[in-house]
C-alpha cells in the first residue's frame, strides 16, 4: 500500500459528487448476528457487497444522496439556516472510497443530541463554541452510519483516514468541535478508541418478532395494555376519520401541500420555527418516492393529520406528524399504531418511531440506545464534557435498565424468552 494515496477533499455541496459514487459508500454491508453479538467490526478481509434497493439507494434512506441533496436543493441547509454542508470525502487517484455528511454549523438546533450546556459554559469562560462540525443527517434522529466506507482492501485504511480527518478538519478550520451523532455502535467505538468523547441516549423501536396481524402483537400484551391500545385505536377513528397509505405515485403536489400544512401547524408550535421547506417535501418525494410512507387521516372529504415515514431495507422510520383537527388519540394512531400495521404487511423488522417519548413504551416500542462521539479541541472544555459523560452514561444506562423492566408484554412471555 505504500503506492497508494489517499487524498482527502471537502466539498461544499453535494452536486461536486457523483450519486452513484456516494450511494455506494452509503451501502455498507450489514454485520452477521454472530459479528453484532460479539461487537466486532467489518475489515477489509470482508466478503460482502453493499447492499443496494432496486433504484440504486442505500438501505438507509437518510444517508442517500438523494435525501441529502434534497435538503441542500431546497434550501432546507445551506444559505442563512446555520447548516453549511462541508461533506469530507477521501479518494484515490480520482475514485470516491469514502465519505462523510459534515455541516459547520453556527447554532445546536435540528441535532436532538443536546450540547447547549457545553456552549453556554464554554463562551462564559471566553471561549467561542460555534461556529463546530456537524457530523449527521440534519434534523433527522436516526441511527445510520456516518463514516461511509465502499467495501474493499482499503476499507480499514478509509475509516481510519475518515476519522482522522475529522481531527484535522476541526483544528485547521479553528472550529471548536466535531460531534458525530447517532452513528452505528460499531463507529461509535471505533472513534472512543481514538480520543473522541462517547455519549449514550435511548430511543423506542418496535420490534417485529413475525407477527402475521396487529392482533397477534397485541396477544403478546398484559390484558391492561392490549386493552388500552384497543380503545385509543377505536377512539382515533371515531369522529368518522379514514386513513389512508400514500406511496409512489400517490405522493402528488395536492397531497404534500396538505401534508405541509399540519407540518407547519405542529412545528411551528413545538420549534418556532419547522425545518423543512415546501420545496423540500416536493423534491425528495419526487427523488425518492417509493421510500416514502405518508399515512394521511381524512374526515368529511378532506385530509386533516398526516405522518412522513421513509422505507428502510428492514426498517420503517417514522419522522413528521401534523394536523389541522385535533382528535384523541389520532397522534398515536397515525404515528404508531398504523406504522405497526404496515410493518406487519410489509414483514419490516422494526419501527423506529422518533426521538425521546417515554408513553412508546406502553404501546410496544421498547428503550434502544443511541449513540454519538465528540471530538473538543479545548483541553479544559473537553475535560469538563468527559466528567460530565461518564456521569450521564450510567444515568442513560440505569433509565433503560428500569423502562426494560416496565415492559408491557405478557409476564410469562417475558419470562420464557
Amino acid at each position: 500500500m505504500t503506492d497508494i494515496q489517499l487524498r482527502i477533499r471537502v466539498a461544499q455541496s453535494l452536486t461536486e459528487v457523483e450519486a452513484a459514487a456516494w450511494n455506494f459508500c452509503a451501502a455498507q454491508p450489514r454485520m452477521s448476528a454472530a459479528r453484532v453479538e460479539d461487537k466486532t467490526q467489518f475489515t477489509s478481509e470482508d466478503n460482502s457487497s453493499p447492499e443496494l434497493s432496486s433504484d440504486g439507494q442505500p438501505p438507509n434512506p437518510f444517508v442517500s444522496y438523494e435525501f441529502l441533496s434534497s435538503l441542500e436543493e431546497s434550501g432546507a441547509v445551506g444559505g442563512r439556516t446555520g447548516w453549511q454542508p462541508r461533506h469530507l470525502l477521501l479518494e484515490e487517484a480520482g475514485k470516491l472510497l469514502g465519505a462523510v455528511p459534515s455541516y459547520v454549523k453556527g447554532h445546536s438546533r435540528g441535532e436532538y443530541v443536546f450540547d447547549h450546556g457545553w456552549a453556554e459554559a464554554f463562551e462564559r469562560a471566553g471561549g467561542n463554541y460555534y461556529p463546530k462540525l456537524q457530523i449527521a443527517v440534519p434534523f433527522t434522529p436516526v441511527t445510520g452510519p456516518r463514516l461511509l466506507v465502499a467495501p474493499g482492501p482499503l476499507a480499514d485504511a478509509v475509516s481510519s483516514a475518515l476519522a482522522s480527518a475529522l481531527v484535522d478538519v476541526t483544528t485547521a478550520s479553528h472550529l471548536s468541535s466535531a460531534h458525530v451523532t447517532f452513528l452505528t455502535e460499531s463507529e461509535w467505538r471505533t472513534l472512543g478508541k481514538q480520543g473522541f468523547l462517547q455519549r449514550t441516549d435511548q430511543q423506542f423501536h418496535w420490534q417485529n418478532d413475525g407477527y402475521e396481524q396487529f392482533d397477534d402483537f397485541l396477544n403478546r400484551l398484559a390484558s391492561r395494555k392490549r386493552k388500552t391500545i384497543r380503545r385509543e385505536r377505536k377512539e382515533a377513528l371515531g369522529a368518522g376519520i379514514e386513513v389512508s397509505w400514500l406511496t409512489g405515485s400517490d405522493l402528488t403536489e395536492a397531497v404534500w401541500d396538505a401534508f405541509f400544512a399540519f407540518y407547519m401547524e405542529t412545528g411551528s408550535r413545538k420549534w418556532g420555527r419547522p425545518y423543512l421547506t415546501r420545496d423540500f417535501f416536493s423534491i425528495v418525494g419526487h427523488k425518492m418516492r417509493d421510500r416514502i410512507l405518508l399515512v394521511m387521516a381524512r374526515r368529511a372529504g378532506r385530509w386533516i393529520a398526516g405522518a412522513i415515514n421513509f422505507i428502510g431495507a428492514d426498517t420503517l422510520y417514522g419522522r413528521n406528524w401534523g394536523a389541522i383537527e385535533h382528535h384523541p388519540f389520532l397522534h398515536f394512531e397515525l404515528c404508531y399504531y398504523q406504522a405497526i400495521d404496515y410493518a406487519i404487511a410489509h414483514r419490516l423488522n422494526r419501527v423506529e418511531a422518533g426521538a425521546q417519548g417515554e408513553h412508546k413504551l406502553a404501546r410496544g416500542y421498547l428503550p434502544h440506545t443511541t449513540y454519538s462521539a465528540h471530538f473538543i479541541a479545548n483541553a479544559g472544555l473537553r475535560r469538563a464534557v468527559a466528567d460530565y459523560l461518564s456521569r450521564e452514561r450510567l444515568y442513560v444506562q440505569a433509565t433503560a435498565e428500569e423502562l426494560a423492566a416496565a415492559t408491557p408484554f405478557r409476564k410469562d412471555l417475558v419470562e420464557q424468552e
